[in-house]
């Protein structure tokens, strides 16, 4: 009898989403908290598209670009916690469609998680307040202070989510060039999209697919894995 080869099951295909400009629906808060602190660092308040051209990581570095000169760091974080405490005011929003985006993979068997450079205490509470932590397996912020990159929070992120993720079956959602290489560290396969706080002049730079919607993004991730599966088959 001849012998016949099973092939595994893949692993179902998981989302890693970002927070703020992807599912929070937050750019004009941003620029308006940004804005609040300026003039208090001697700047004058920047426009939207100035912000999404210069917006980068690490954030101070962004500060530097916009004022044009490096902050000391009491200077810093006495800007970082007014920015913070300004944009806490502002009601959480998620963008249009979200919510139902993510029950539909959910019922599909899609796996979601977030992880976010925004306090880890801030973030879960935000994220509870738009009803979407029963969607999501895990939400992840930072801990301590500010990072100058996403990719070691990647690394963590995935592993702590089990070993059951394939990260080849791993899609990334973000609108900075930062989700792009965070993406890259794990061997996902980023998408990033131009409505959150990146302009898609610099998103273009990272050299992967750029979408203008995150339905748009997460139709085109799923297509790229489904596709890769395939021709490996």
């Amino acid at each position: 009898m001849p012998n016949r080869t099973t092939k595994a099951t893949p692993a179902p295909i998981t989302i890693v989403w970002d927070w703020n400009g992807t599912l929070r629906n937050d750019l004009d808060d941003h620029v308006a908290a940004l804005n609040a602190t300026l003039p208090g660092l001697g700047g004058e308040p920047i426009s939207v598209e100035t912000y999404q051209a210069l917006h980068r990581m690490p954030i101070r570095d962004f500060y530097t670009d916009v004022l044009g000169r490096q902050l000391g760091d009491e200077e810093w974080h006495a800007a970082d916690t007014a920015f913070l405490a300004e944009l806490a005011r502002r009601p959480v929003r998620l963008q249009q469609g979200a919510r139902q985006l993510m029950m539909g993979l959910r019922a599909r068997g899609v796996r979601q998680s977030l992880l976010s450079l925004a306090p880890h205490e801030r973030l879960v509470g935000e994220v509870e307040s738009v009803g979407i932590t029963g969607l999501l397996e895990r939400i992840d912020g930072r801990p301590g202070p500010s990072v100058p990159s996403k990719a070691p929070a990647m690394i963590a992120h995935l592993q702590a989510l089990g070993p059951e993720v394939d990260p080849s079956r791993t899609l990334v959602i973000g609108d900075s060039v930062d989700d792009a290489v965070a993406a890259h560290a794990v061997g996902a396969v980023p998408v990033l999209h131009s409505t959150g706080l990146h302009g898609s002049t610099r998103l273009a730079t990272a050299g992967v697919p750029l979408v203008n919607t995150i339905q748009d993004a997460v139709a085109t991730g799923i297509a790229i894995i489904t596709s890769r599966q395939l021709a490996a088959a």
